[in-house]
């Protein structure tokens, strides 16, 4: 099931490259470093933690089913899934802020217009005749 932070996260990049983020990954691939690869890492982040989210949950479900006796052994089992489930809240917390704010930063640039070319210019007149050099005595 998609999470809505990483969902989010997605649909504003490809808001912003006008393409679908599979797309966006596969150019991103044959490309140098850059803004679009920076943002597709954020993301995979976000949607890492997410995933992380998803397990340790179900983890201290299992653990705290109603029909399982918590010993002092469990005990042990829980706090460290509740640790490890409370940092990746706060892994993907920070991400999504940060992929947040650099997306919130950031503006689609309209397509250029096409280049019509310029009018031609008439041609320059010719310079004004003065007074020829004979008449100037």
């Amino acid at each position: 099931m998609p999470h809505p932070a990483s969902t989010d996260i997605a649909g504003r990049i490809e808001d912003l490259y006008g393409a679908p983020l599979a797309d966006l990954e596969a150019h991103a691939r044959d490309q140098p470093p850059g803004m679009l690869s920076a943002l597709l890492g954020m993301h995979q982040a976000v949607a890492l933690a997410e995933r992380s989210i998803g397990v340790h949950r179900a983890h201290l479900a299992r653990l705290v089913h109603p029909e399982r006796q918590i010993g002092a052994h469990e005990v042990s089992h829980l706090l460290d899934g509740t640790r490890r489930l409370a940092e990746a809240v706060a892994v993907r917390d920070v991400q999504a802020t940060a992929v947040a704010a650099v997306l919130q930063s950031l503006a689609r640039v309209p397509a250029p217009a096409p280049v019509s070319p310029a009018p031609s210019l008439p041609a320059p007149a010719p310079p004004l005749a003065g007074p020829s050099p004979a008449h100037s005595r």
